[in-house]
Parts: C-alpha cells; sequence; structure tokens
C-alpha cells in the first residue's frame, strides 16, 4: 500500500465519528510499521480522546520508529485533552503524514512545528481536498464562526418537491432517506420554512439512523407555527424565526417550548444573514436546509449556501401548478445563474444523489 492508500483507510475511520464530535471536526489516524497497520483510531466524541492517541494505544511499543497518517494536522495545544504532538513524539513515531493543516488558529502549523522541531519528518498536504470537503463544516465555522449551510431538495425527474395539492411523501425512497437522517445526525441544525412545516407538519428528528436530533428552526415571519406542530415535542427548543410577534403569541410559543427569535430586515422578511451570525454565536456550526422551494430560494438568493444536494427520485410529477424544486423569481439569464462546482454524484438505491458546492457564472 502507498501513503495517500493509508491516508484513505484513516478517512474512512473518520466518518465512524460522524454526528458524535462536532464541533470538533472528524479525524483519523492509523500507525504503519513495515508496510502494515498496527493501530487504528478515530475521534469518537466530542471531549474526548483525539484519533492518534487511539491509535497509539492499539499500536503499543511498535510505535517506535513507524509512521503515522492522520486526515488532519494533530493538535499541540491543551484543550478537552492533552496536545497530540507530545503523545507523538514520546511513542517514538519517526514519520507523520497529514492531509491537511488545521484551520483552528490555536493549532495551524503548530502541529507540524512542534513535531518537526522534535526531529520527526512531516508531510502535510496529501489528499488535502479530500480531508477539506470530509471537514467542510470545521473548516468554513472555525474560520468565520458562519455555520456551514447545506441545502437538501428531494426532486422528481422533472425537478418537483410536490405535487399540485402539496402532497410530498415520499418522492424519495428508503435508501435515501436513510441518506437524508445520516445528514440529519450529522448537522448541528435543520431549518424549514412555515409552508414546509404546516403542510408536512415533520418532526425533524433523526429515525432511521441512530444519533442526536439536530436543533429544530422555522421561517415563520408571522408566528403562524400551530401549537401542537410535531417538532416542538421531544424535549428540544425549537427556534422560530420572525420578523414581530405579539406578545401574547410569544408567551404561548414560549410556553409551548419555543424561543422566538424577532430577526426583520424592513422589508418584511426574515433578515437570513443576521440569522447565521446568531447561530453561529450560539455555538451552531451547520444547518440543513430542508424545505421547502421559497425558503431554498430565500436562501441562495442571499448567497448564504455552501452547498446544494439533489435527490433525485425516477418519477415524473408534472402539473404546471407542482411546487418547484426552488421557487422565487429566479435568474433572468443564464448567466445570472448560480453554478454548482465540486461535484459529485451517487446512486443510493434507485435515487440519484447529485451534490456540489455553490458557486457563481
Amino acid at each position: 500500500m502507498r501513503d495517500d492508500d493509508f491516508l484513505r483507510v484513516a478517512f474512512e475511520l473518520a466518518e465512524m465519528g460522524e454526528g458524535e464530535v462536532s464541533p470538533n471536526p472528524l479525524v483519523g489516524a492509523v500507525v504503519v510499521r513495515d508496510g502494515l497497520v498496527i493501530g487504528r483510531g478515530y475521534h469518537r466524541r466530542f471531549g474526548g480522546p483525539h484519533a492518534e492517541v487511539f491509535a497509539l494505544d492499539e499500536a503499543g511499543e511498535s510505535a517506535r520508529g513507524a509512521t503515522l497518517y492522520v486526515t488532519l494536522e494533530p493538535c499541540a495545544h491543551f484543550g478537552k485533552t492533552p496536545p497530540c504532538t507530545d503523545r507523538m513524539i514520546q511513542a517514538g513515531i519517526a514519520r507523520v503524514v497529514a492531509a491537511a493543516e488545521d484551520p483552528n488558529p490555536l493549532v495551524s502549523g503548530r502541529g507540524v512545528a512542534a513535531l518537526r522541531a522534535a526531529g520527526i519528518d512531516v508531510e502535510i498536504g496529501r489528499l488535502r481536498d479530500v480531508a477539506m470537503r470530509q471537514n467542510e463544516i470545521f473548516f468554513k465555522y472555525i474560520t468565520t464562526r458562519i455555520p456551514f449551510v447545506h441545502l437538501k431538495l428531494a426532486t422528481s425527474l422533472d425537478g418537483r418537491i410536490a405535487t399540485r395539492t402539496g402532497d410530498a411523501r415520499w418522492i424519495s425512497g428508503e435508501s435515501a432517506q436513510v441518506r437524508v437522517h445520516r445528514w440529519r445526525r450529522r448537522y448541528a441544525a435543520i431549518l424549514v420554512g412555515i409552508q414546509t412545516a404546516l403542510i408536512d407538519d415533520p418532526e425533524l428528528t433523526v429515525r432511521h439512523v441512530v444519533g442526536r436530533n439536530p436543533l429544530p428552526i422555522v421561517l415563520d415571519a408571522s408566528a403562524r407555527l400551530p401549537l401542537t406542530a410535531r417538532l416542538l415535542g421531544g424535549g428540544r427548543r425549537p427556534i422560530l424565526v420572525a420578523t414581530r410577534v405579539d406578545p401574547a403569541r410569544r408567551t404561548e410559543l414560549e410556553s409551548a417550548g419555543c424561543r422566538v427569535w424577532e430577526l426583520p430586515t424592513g422589508r418584511g422578511d426574515v433578515d437570513l444573514k443576521l440569522l447565521l451570525e446568531r447561530l453561529g454565536e450560539e455555538g451552531v456550526d451547520s444547518v440543513l436546509i430542508e424545505g421547502g422551494g421559497e425558503t431554498a430560494a430565500a436562501f441562495l438568493a442571499a448567497g448564504l449556501v455552501d452547498r446544494v444536494s439533489f435527490l433525485i427520485a425516477p418519477i415524473l410529477i408534472g402539473g404546471r401548478d407542482a411546487v418547484p424544486s426552488v421557487g422565487g423569481l429566479g435568474a433572468e439569464r443564464l448567466t445570472d445563474a448560480l453554478r454548482l462546482t465540486d461535484i459529485s454524484t451517487e446512486w443510493v438505491g434507485s435515487d440519484l444523489i447529485y451534490s456540489g458546492r455553490v458557486g457563481r457564472a
């Protein structure tokens, strides 16, 4: 196996921490000696030991003179755990191959410098693009304190997210639904518009996989959310984002478990940029948007979406009054259209997931 192959094993290990380590990054590590993996580890939970520690524990004394492959630059500071660099130096690691620098100001460059100062051969940047994609949430939030925003749209082949009567259950097949619930587990918050909340009455919980539930957020300019809405259950404190709310109505919503944020723009709609800034201040590092078409259009028009994923089902809904995946006014010219970059495609059951980062033409 080559260096890239060992790093890919580390990337696979890192994924095992999905939904458990936020707002920390996903990290995997392997210790290799004489071409054989002798230690494996991944960051398992927020506040717990880092991937390198688990890998070194498994390798034991055999780690002396070995190579450690890790998906992110090792930390060199005391946080919730001691510095990983100290542990690697003590273990006698001879070489470290790290996929990417850690953008955290507390770490960036210091881990590499500490290892090199101890005489360890360090290679940094191999498969950097893979590392940045795996931890795109962490890379954005740690450098901007603004949540990473992922817009998910389950559509028919002809771009509809619901029929003309509003029926949308279920466009995606079961395998695609499992994938969506994996995303829910990974993201700190999940956001829908009031129309989705009224028509679908979603719980916005993780069901098809095991994991924590995201924080529900409802864009509801006029505070119309019913007090019987299912997303109000489960002990979570959903955030209802409005423009202006009558004091009596606010009391009702807060008694039902809601937090009410008034974030008007002056145009009668919600200030989405301010919403993300405030979420970031509260430690919310990521938001998964799940509907509907007008909410999608608003975030896209404001330039606040980082990734778009279409789950395209092999069905045709048709009808001029069916609900489009993205509403709003849309682009006047093709040159104004939003473009996706860093495209990936994947078949999940009979559905195609088409995903990419958002850019402009």
